[in-house]
C-alpha cells in the first residue's frame, strides 16, 4: 500500500508543462511538417493527444496521432504469472521517413521505453524518434534519456510517481507516493 506524499502537480502545473512541452517539440522540429504523435498506452496516449491538439492549434495544421501498446515487447513478460491485457497498438499512418514524438507520462528505469522503441522499428524506419516525457525520475536502468521532459522528479528508489489524467482519473496531477511503513 502506498501513501501520498506530496501533489508535484496541480491541473494549472499540467496545463502549462503540456504547453511548454508542445512549443518545444516545435521549436526544435521547426514547425510540424514532418512530425506524427505516438503515445504510450495507457497514459502517454492522453498526454500525447493533448501536446498535439497545442500543436494543431499553434500551427494551424492537422497531426497523425497514434497510439503504442509495448505489452507483448516488455522484457519483464515471462516473470508475470497474469495474461498481460492487450489494449493494441493504433498507428495508421506510415512512421517511415517521419519525426516520430514518442510521449510517455513517467520515465523511470528505461525499460518501456526500449520496448516502445522495439516496436516503432518494426513499423518502419523513422527519421528520428525524439522522447517527450510529462515527468523524469530518474534510476535508469538502460541508456536512455527524453528529448523533452515536463519536471524532473528526483525519487527515492522505494517512492513513486501516479500521473492522474481526467480522461482515466476524473483530475489532472502528479502525486509523489510512499510506500506504508
Amino acid at each position: 500500500m502506498r501513501r501520498l506524499k506530496a501533489q508535484i502537480i496541480d491541473q494549472d502545473g499540467f496545463d502549462r508543462t503540456t504547453i511548454r512541452l508542445a512549443h518545444e517539440i516545435l521549436e526544435k522540429n521547426r514547425g510540424a511538417g514532418n512530425i506524427v504523435i505516438v503515445g504510450i498506452r495507457t497514459r502517454g496516449e492522453f498526454i500525447a493527444r493533448r501536446i498535439a491538439r497545442i500543436i494543431e492549434e499553434v500551427e494551424h495544421t492537422t497531426l497523425q496521432i497514434g497510439s503504442l501498446d509495448i505489452t507483448l515487447y516488455r522484457d519483464d513478460l515471462l516473470g508475470k504469472l497474469e495474461q498481460p491485457q492487450l489494449k493494441g497498438t493504433d498507428i495508421l499512418f506510415d512512421i517511415s521517413g517521419k519525426d516520430v514524438i514518442l510521449i510517455d507520462d513517467v520515465l523511470f528505469t528505461g525499460r518501456t521505453i526500449r520496448a516502445a522503441l522495439d516496436e516503432l522499428i518494426d513499423l518502419g524506419r523513422p527519421r528520428t524518434i525524439q522522447l517527450a516525457v510529462l515527468i523524469d525520475r530518474g534510476h535508469r536502468q538502460l541508456p536512455i534519456r527524453a528529448d523533452y521532459v515536463g519536471k524532473n522528479i528526483p525519487t527515492a528508489a522505494q517512492e513513486s510517481i501516479r500521473v492522474h489524467v481526467k480522461e482515466v482519473d476524473g483530475e489532472d496531477a502528479v502525486l509523489l507516493m510512499h510506500p506504508e511503513e
